[in-house]
């Protein structure tokens, strides 16, 4: 379980065909590698990945081709930064939302405009999923736990601070850019019990 606060910005430094199938990744971080267990789970820009090597400054994980093809993690290349949070433990401040690192689907940014210090993002979700999506709600984009300003269709509005955007993968994005969407947790469930009743 994660919260959608990025403690890292890492790099992709390597990617290698995985045993089995799929792809391994070497991330660059500045985490402490000599605290984190193999077997543990990091958010990699929102997918939960399980730590299968590292060494010191890096660590590996596995991506199977399924985990590639509903992701954006088949457009990664060596270079492309990656937003990292550790998995939270018991007792643990939750700052964002409740993340499960599960990936619903793929948006895609229509727009990005300065508004003051901000960026102002338009994002188009995968129809299907634009029900689970509030106004005033929480979505993760790429790991990033935000807050939905308003929603029309499947297109929905937010806006970046400077915060995030210093400290997150989103100070480079533009009008095309694909992005990991994880829906709120909390949405999903009270559209399942709708759903059946």
């Amino acid at each position: 379980m994660f919260t959608g606060i990025v403690t890292d910005v890492g790099q992709v430094r390597e990617i290698a065909d995985a045993p089995g199938g799929g792809h391994r990744l070497a991330i660059e971080t500045a985490y402490d590698t000599g605290t984190i267990a193999l077997g543990a789970s990091i958010a990699c820009s929102g997918p939960c990945l399980t730590v299968v090597d590292k060494g010191p400054g890096w660590f590996a994980v596995d991506v199977s081709r399924e985990t590639a093809d509903c992701t954006t993690l088949g457009d990664w290349r060596a270079g492309t930064g990656v937003n990292l949070e550790r998995a939270l433990c018991l007792g643990d401040e939750l700052g964002g939302h409740l993340v499960t690192g599960h990936i619903d689907g793929v948006a895609v940014i229509e727009g990005a405009e300065p508004e003051g210090d901000s960026l102002r993002l338009t994002i188009r979700c995968p129809a299907e999923l634009s029900r689970f999506v509030a106004s005033k709600g929480s979505v993760a984009l790429d790991g990033v736990s935000l807050t939905v300003n308003e929603v029309a269709g499947d297109t929905f509005g937010i806006n970046l601070i400077p915060h995030t955007l210093e400290q997150t993968t989103f100070g480079d994005c533009a009008a095309g850019r694909r992005l990991n969407l994880e829906v709120d947790l909390i949405a999903r469930y009270l559209a399942r019990l709708h759903s059946e009743h």
